[in-house]
């Protein structure tokens, strides 16, 4: 049972952050992935965005996926053989990758590399040259002591971030932000696989526990940070 409820956890999302469809292809596009020789994705969980980027630059890219999930890289490898892509996933701290590249992405995984400063700082050293697509938290403005309460200290501001991007010597070439509709998609897929094993297990002595998490999740979503926290992709150049 248990490695059932693990492989439902991400098993509604396309993708562990709030994006559609047509969002990922206009970032993707925005990389200038055919002039590229290699991409890295620091924590790329199942590395669907790397797969597409990697289909998109063409069969001479060096794809590299970079996680410590296994089970998530276990992910990515099979789908990157079925697609017939040539990716490797390494199971790695996204601080301890030493590798550079000509285009790097990183969306959501600023704390593993210290915060949204060190994450651009360490972005700078994997690409000396080229292009990255970040994506990370944010607010509009400062959020309210309910919603710190909930999500943590450590979250900047848009305008904080975009001024972090240009102290560390990136340009920004393109900004935009998760809309409500990717957030509630989002947030509604990352409970959905778990759900759909609570149906398929209702007398699981986990049951309880997993219906517990996911509804406090929901309930912290609901109450305190939908339409508040936000999330921002930068295609940045150097």
């Amino acid at each position: 049972m248990a490695d059932s409820l693990a492989q439902a956890k991400y098993s509604a999302l396309t993708w562990n952050t709030p994006l559609s469809e047509a969002h990922a292809t206009d970032l993707l596009g925005r990389l200038q992935l055919s002039e590229a020789k290699s991409i890295v994705d620091i924590g790329c969980g199942w590395g669907e965005l790397l797969l597409r980027a990697a289909a998109l630059a063409g069969p001479d890219i060096k794809a590299t996926g970079v996680d410590t999930d296994q089970l998530l890289l276990d992910r990515g490898a099979r789908n990157a053989l079925e697609r017939n892509i040539a990716a490797e996933f390494v199971q790695q701290r996204g601080e301890e990758f030493r590798g550079t590249a000509d285009r790097a992405v990183c969306i959501g995984s600023s704390h593993t590399l210290g915060g949204t400063r060190e994450m651009l700082k360490r972005l700078a050293e994997v690409v000396p040259r080229g292009r990255v697509l970040v994506g990370d938290n944010c607010y509009d403005s400062p959020p309210a002591k309910e919603v710190v309460d909930v999500l943590g200290e450590g979250i900047l501001t848009l305008v904080e971030i975009v001024q972090l991007c240009r102290e560390t010597g990136w340009e920004v070439l393109h900004l935009s932000t998760a809309d409500q509709r990717e957030w509630d998609d989002f947030e509604s897929g990352h409970r959905a696989g778990p759900r759909e094993w609570l149906l398929a297990h209702p007398d699981d002595p986990q049951a309880a526990e997993v219906r517990e998490l996911h509804d406090g999740r929901e309930r912290e979503y609901l109450g305190a940070y939908r339409g508040v926290l936000g999330l921002v992709y930068l295609v940045l150049g150097r």
